[in-house]
């Protein structure tokens, strides 16, 4: 699909609810667990997903489209969310979250972004040179990314109960 800023916002828009539907309410033995290592839980990805609404697809579209001839973004930090969220409840975080959320796609839809801007480019610290297109996009596929992440965590929860079905479940494999 061509990137397309209303088709992107249709999905920008329900990450928060999606969120909320999959995970207010449970129980920390469905949220709180990871992987292993240094995996994430669901809960550390949605303090992940608040880091990147205070920090990266907005401010670096700022950068874009700003007359500012510097065009570099700052570095993201991927971690930040395990000492940001703190002691704050996954309802905290899921209101934290959908609040910014709400907020961003406003300033987006503010942005009034031609297809001429979507050409513009800033300049990724490990990437170089990438599009306004590429970063709005990439936003989008963030967030599907992670909401796949939170469902196979959840999902492995049940790897040994699940029995010999679990050579039918591709969620299971990764």
């Amino acid at each position: 699909m061509k990137f397309d800023l209303e088709k992107a916002i249709e999905v920008l828009e329900r990450t928060p609810g999606v969120l909320n539907t999959l995970l207010d309410g449970l129980t920390a033995d469905w949220t709180s667990t990871n992987e292993g290592g240094e995996s994430w839980s669901a809960y550390d990805v949605v303090g992940h997903l608040i880091h990147g609404e205070k920090t990266d697809w907005i401010p670096r579209a700022d950068i874009v489209l700003s007359p500012e001839a510097d065009k570099h973004f700052q570095p993201f930090d991927r971690f930040a969310q395990m000492v940001e969220s703190g002691k704050k409840t996954l309802q905290q975080l899921l209101q934290e979250f959908s609040n910014l959320r709400k907020s961003n796609i406003e300033r987006l839809r503010a942005m009034d972004i031609s297809d001429e801007d979507l050409a513009k480019t800033g300049i990724h610290p490990a990437f170089g040179e990438v599009t306004l297109a590429q970063l709005l996009a990439t936003w989008v596929a963030h967030d599907l990314n992670h909401i796949g992440q939170i469902v196979r965590v959840m999902a492995k929860q049940y790897k040994t109960e699940v029995g010999p079905w679990v050579e039918y479940l591709r969620v299971m494999q990764s």
